[in-house]
């Protein structure tokens, strides 16, 4: 049964207000400037996804304590910062229906505010003390960048199989979703082989997350994301990987050429998402999905039943469910 994100986030809400309050306090600058980005970056919030999962994490493998605080801020410092960086590298002028940072105040600030937000991460987690949490959201950073870096590399000539596709988005979506898992629960216990499990349970569901991602590029119900955004960007998505994999030599050139070529034509869009809604790709893509969720399942399962392990089962739920 899919449950909405406010009853799944009922039983840490004390804790995600409290989150809140302290991440502002922790933005705080003696510069105007600084301070009125931040403000606005703070007004326009996402689910809070990345520290629901740092709180759950904590609560199922030991409990929440002041670290979890620190843990879930420096994550959502690094996430914030790769988000701004992200809007200036695609020149973006938008984000979740507001204006993106570069829109306002122009790339040079976007970029400063986004040094600022890492720096920030890397002053709290030292301030407390926190070298496991430092060394997981770092990792995290690394990867993205890389992640993002192997996407450019291959979407030049469109030649991303299947393994290259998981590659990337383990890196690029999955990693931050893992590093709050992980952050999460190192909070709470020293056992490494506890940390090390929620990250490889994080993992699972950022890569079930993007798929889920990548299907609504091929929906036909109204989910809020244009249709065909990622072949106009030219990403290639799993649906659209394994319909070119089946097809035809002819129509998989002649996709690929479209593709290339004509990703800004309205029609020539269309016809590739026709051509991948006609193919297996969608259910293929779904299965996929599922196959990660009940793996990341089948980790959270070795840790003791409990209301929070019950907490992470319904965010796992509404990441696949999500209509948008």
């Amino acid at each position: 049964m899919a449950h909405g994100l406010d009853e799944i986030k009922r039983p840490i809400a004390t804790e995600l207000e409290t989150f809140e309050r302290r991440f502002r306090e922790t933005l705080r600058s003696p510069v105007p400037l600084m301070d009125r980005i931040t403000y606005y970056i703070v007004r326009r919030k996402g689910k809070q996804m990345r520290p629901m999962f740092t709180f759950f994490s904590a609560l199922a493998c030991g409990g929440i304590s002041d670290d979890t605080y620190t843990a879930a801020s420096l994550i959502e410092l690094v996430h914030t910062a790769s988000l701004v960086h992200d809007d200036v590298v695609d020149e973006s002028y938008e984000r979740r229906g507001f204006f993106s940072i570069n829109a306002l105040w122009k790339n040079k600030i976007a970029v400063l505010v986004g040094d600022y937000f890492l720096a920030r991460g890397l002053s709290i987690a030292l301030e407390t003390k926190q070298y496991r949490t430092l060394e997981i959201s770092s990792n995290a950073v690394q990867a993205l960048a890389e992640g993002e870096l192997l996407q450019i590399e291959k979407a030049r000539r469109l030649d991303i199989d299947e393994q290259i596709y998981f590659e990337v988005i383990r890196q690029k979506t999955a990693s931050l979703i893992a590093a709050s898992c992980a952050a999460g629960a190192a909070s709470a216990t020293a056992e490494e082989a506890t940390v090390d499990l929620m990250h490889a349970f994080g993992e699972k569901i950022g890569i079930a997350f993007q798929i889920r991602d990548d299907l609504f590029d091929f929906g036909l119900d109204d989910v809020g994301k244009p249709r065909g955004i990622d072949i106009k960007e030219k990403k290639m998505t799993l649906p659209l990987i394994h319909a070119l994999n089946q097809a035809s030599r002819g129509d998989r050139r002649r996709m690929i050429r479209t593709i290339k070529k004509h990703s800004d034509e309205p029609q020539r869009v269309a016809e590739v998402l026709a051509f991948v809604r006609d193919s297996a790709g969608i259910a293929y893509a779904e299965a996929a999905m599922y196959r990660y969720r009940d793996e990341a399942f089948g980790l959270l399962h070795q840790l003791p039943d409990s209301p929070a392990r019950m907490g992470l089962e319904q965010l796992v739920n509404y990441v696949v469910d999500r209509v948008y």
